[in-house]
Order: structure tokens, then C-alpha cells, then sequence
């Protein structure tokens, strides 16, 4: 039994390792510019961060787009980023699903419409 237990811990820790290091053996981050419509979170947080702080309103139509993503964290990263761009968030929440989100997503899209795309006007 404490054999098998071993077995198990040994195997799991192996897969954990090949997930996190992505197959490398280590951890690295994804090479590239940092940059809020970067496929990495790792990359796409402090660009968003920064942009942020900055008062760039020309990341708007990333963060609008990342609304929609699969990715819980990316959708709470983007929705701060907006109201802290523009003091709104149209209902939107980041843990709800798709359907329940849909509506603010929407609100969203005509807000970012009214305004072009690369909008670098602030509210």
C-alpha cells in the first residue's frame, strides 16, 4: 500500500511538473511582448496593468473582446481594467456564465461602438 501510494505521488507530481513547465522540464515564460491581447496570462495581465494606469483607452476594444473568454481570470482582468478606465461595468460579472453575461457584453459592444475602437478618449 505504501508502495502504490508512492507510485501515485511520483506519477502526479511528473504531470504536474510537464503541465506547469509545459513539457520543458522547467518554468519559463512564453517569449514575446507584453501585451493585453497576448494568448499569456503571464504576459497579458501587467500589459493590461499598465495600460491601465496609464489611462489607455486605446486597450478597450482587447478588454471588451475578452469579456467573451473562456478564461475566468482573463474575463475578471479585463472587466477591472474597464471600470477602472471608465468608472462602469454595465452589470458585467466575470464568474457568471456566458448567457448570464451576454446582456453587459452587449452594453459593452455598443459602448465601444459609440467610440471607435482604438478610443484614446477618456469618460
Amino acid at each position: 500500500m505504501r508502495i502504490a501510494c508512492s507510485v501515485v505521488v511520483a506519477a502526479a507530481s511528473t504531470a504536474l511538473a510537464l503541465l506547469v513547465g509545459g513539457g520543458t522540464g522547467g518554468c519559463t515564460a512564453p517569449e514575446g511582448p507584453r501585451t493585453p491581447d497576448s494568448r499569456y496570462l503571464s504576459q497579458k495581465v501587467p500589459a493590461i496593468k499598465q495600460a491601465v494606469e496609464r489611462k489607455d483607452h486605446s486597450v478597450a476594444a482587447q478588454l471588451v473582446k475578452d469579456l467573451d473568454s473562456d478564461d475566468p481570470a482573463v474575463r475578471f482582468y479585463a472587466i477591472e481594467g474597464l471600470d477602472r478606465l471608465t468608472g462602469e461595468t454595465f452589470g458585467y460579472h466575470y464568474y457568471e456564465d456566458r448567457d448570464a453575461r451576454s446582456q453587459a457584453v452587449q452594453k459593452w459592444r455598443q459602448w465601444l461602438g459609440e467610440r471607435g475602437p482604438a478610443t484614446d478618449q477618456q469618460q
